[in-house]
């Protein structure tokens, strides 16, 4: 073998490049906006926070499909931050946002707090794509 052959695990992650060059094609800067938004939003949902899920969102989705674009990183990386706190505002993860006012105010449907919560979260997000694709390109 020589220096300039590709090892297994290149080759693995080239290839997994390449799929993900299907479900976010390259050079649409819209939704790489999209799916850097809404992936730090569900991402948050799961890990409950918003700093957990902005590493590995911003590095799998944000340089690549955002920042490789010509995308500002302040600008989009500040957006994306805040974009996943929408996502804290519907899960039952972020306990202290959510179950605690809950069980404080004694309330009789637990879930309560995150149902009022979804409509504004849902019409934040899509705030944050739009300021996030005209500001940061």
């Amino acid at each position: 073998m020589t220096c300039l052959s590709m090892s297994s695990s290149g080759r693995l992650a080239a290839t997994a490049l390449m799929q993900k060059a299907r479900v976010v094609p390259m050079g649409s800067p819209f939704v790489g906006v999209v799916a850097y938004c809404l992936g730090m939003m569900v991402f948050t949902m799961i890990m409950g926070n918003a700093y957990a899920a902005f590493t590995v969102i911003t590095a799998g989705i944000g340089i690549p499909f955002v920042v490789a674009q010509g995308g500002d990183p302040v600008i989009a990386g500040a957006l994306a931050m805040t974009a996943g706190f929408c996502g804290t505002l519907m899960t039952p993860m972020a306990a202290n946002f959510n179950a605690l006012p809950a069980a404080l105010l004694e309330m009789k449907d637990l879930n309560k707090v995150i149902k009022v919560q979804v409509p504004m979260a849902l019409t934040l997000v899509l705030i944050h794509i739009a300021l996030m694709y005209y500001w940061a390109f």
